[in-house]
């Protein structure tokens, strides 16, 4: 529409401005004027025919759109149609299908509840006939309910009882079979990475001289030169018939090593008399001091356990020279030391406490005898003394069983312990005291029931016991071993460790005549 008065426009327009030209420029043409009115009426007729046409194709075009789109619109309806008519005629037959099983379902219920009618008559009927079974048992036997209840208690009380202590039994002999195998792989391979030389230590020490003359220099005018060393080390010379030689004997290592220096440094030098004396051990004492420290340097490089308080570094080096059954101390220390920490390898536990709490767990030996206490105590106090952790102190602590053990590393301290000192010749006993300890174990076994006779085997490191078949059956063997077992570790001290064997045998003995 717009096209076409666009059109009439631009004609009118085009026909006006011919006019208007053709009566400004020639008026004398008035014909050309009439033939451009006519084709300016001719332009106007047609542009107007033009818009009639296009405004009627696009009316039709309209009219086909609307129609396709009612076409569509319909054929969509229909299609909604038929599907809420199928989703109608499923709701229909799910409720037909939901009624069908209401009705199944009061169809059960009232069954159920006839059968449950049924099963409490008949539950009544079985109480009544219990009632009289147990009135009819009771008359036969003589017995009440509550006796006959109370005997079968005690009796599978009895066999509950057997059954217990066979599967203990049982139990135990797997764990313990399983756990001594892989203790004796733990313990071999951490012996076999750690093989230590030992040398019983004695009470005397032996000095050899240049010659026999020699002995004379050292007694001095009157024996003032033997009495001033033996005031100024605390040592007794023993100067006997044995040639070339001069014996120092004395239960303090320290101060027989400090003896044994100044002896021989008199020697070398000569000049034997009282204010020598004096200096010579003066120096001596100060040799002992550097070595002790030297030897405590080793020993914690050696171990690997990291800084160490100096003073404590001086105590580890002073158990050089202290002994335990003849056992040098600090090789003992140094391989509990070594031992822990390849056991606390192998369990996955904290070697560098199993190690350093290995290395200081009897530094307590160091300290003379000035300060009371046993070596465990005197070892704490010591250790707390030079602000020591916590978990150290503890194994320490734990080592003999002061206290009881809290971490794996403390008890793998107390099993290095016993290995190092239960290795064959570390330790030297006297016959004394180690008569004494056999004649405990003896008593101690002998003191429980059931026992007839026992016999300690093996230095100590057995016992086998014999008891009465008649008192003990096989079932309370395995209880008797393990109180004996606990018996003798609360009551007695014993390196190492000690087997309980326990023997019942029966002998049944007939005559033929």
């Amino acid at each position: 529409m717009e096209f076409v008065i666009y059109a009439l426009i631009a004609a009118v327009s085009l026909a006006v401005g011919i006019a208007g030209g053709i009566a400004i420029n020639k008026s004398n043409e008035a014909k050309k004027i009439d033939s451009a009115r006519v084709q300016a009426a001719k332009i106007v007729e047609d542009a107007v025919s033009e818009g009639e046409r296009i405004k009627k194709d696009r009316l039709n075009e309209a009219k086909d759109e609307i129609y396709a789109s009612r076409k569509d619109l319909d054929r969509e309806i229909k299609e909604r149609r038929n599907e809420v008519k199928v989703l109608e005629n499923r709701v229909n037959q799910k409720e037909e299908s939901l009624d069908r099983k209401l009705d199944q379902i009061e169809r059960r219920d009232e069954n159920s509840q006839r059968k449950a009618k049924e099963l409490e008559q008949k539950e009544d009927k079985i109480n009544k006939l219990h009632q009289q079974q147990i009135k009819e048992l009771e008359r036969i036997s003589q017995l009440t309910f509550e006796e006959a209840r109370q005997l079968l208690l005690d009796e599978t009380e009895k066999q509950i009882s057997r059954e217990t202590a066979l599967l203990i039994k049982n139990k135990e002999a797997e764990a313990k079979e399983e756990s001594d195998k892989k203790a004796r792989e733990l313990i071999s391979y951490a012996m076999q990475r750690c093989a230590a030389d030992y040398v019983a230590e004695s009470t005397v020490s032996v000095v050899n001289l240049p010659s026999d003359e020699m002995k004379g220099r050292i007694i001095g005018r009157e024996g003032r030169n033997i009495r001033s060393l033996e005031a100024a080390t605390g040592i007794d010379l023993i100067i006997d018939d044995t040639p070339e030689a001069v014996i120092l004997s004395g239960f303090d290592p320290v101060r027989r090593e400090i003896a044994r220096i100044a002896l021989e440094k008199l020697i070398v030098d000569g000049r034997i008399h009282p204010a020598r004396i004096e200096e010579t051990v003066k120096k001596a004492e100060a040799e002992i001091t550097q070595k002790m420290r030297e030897l405590g340097e080793q020993a914690v490089l050696q171990t690997d356990v990291g800084k160490v308080h100096p003073e404590l570094v001086k105590t580890i080096g002073r158990l050089n020279y202290r002994t335990s059954y003849g056992q040098n101390v600090l090789k003992h220390s140094l391989e509990v030391s070594i031992l822990a920490g390849l056991l606390a390898d192998e369990l996955g536990a904290n070697a560098y406490i199993a190690r350093r709490a290995g290395l200081l767990h009897d530094i307590g030996k160091a300290i003379d005898h000035e300060v009371e206490g046993s070596h465990v105590q005197v070892g704490v106090d010591l250790l707390k003394k030079y602000k020591e952790k916590q978990e150290i102190i503890h194994c320490v602590e734990a080592h003999h069983n002061d206290i009881a053990p809290q971490t794996v590393e403390a008890v793998l301290v107390q099993a290095a312990d016993a290995i190092s000192a239960a290795r064959p010749g570390a330790r030297r006993e006297s016959l004394e005291s180690y008569t004494k300890r056999l004649e405990k174990i003896e008593e101690l076994v002998n003191s429980f029931d059931g026992v007839s006779k026992c016999y300690a085997i093996q230095a100590g490191r057995e016992v086998r016991i014999m008891v009465k078949p008649e008192e003990v059956d096989d079932l309370k063997m395995v209880h008797v071993a393990r109180q004996i077992a606990d018996q003798i570790e609360n009551e007695l001290e014993y390196p190492g460790q000690i087997k309980i064997n326990v023997i019942r045998e029966t002998r049944v003995t007939e005559l033929a005549k």
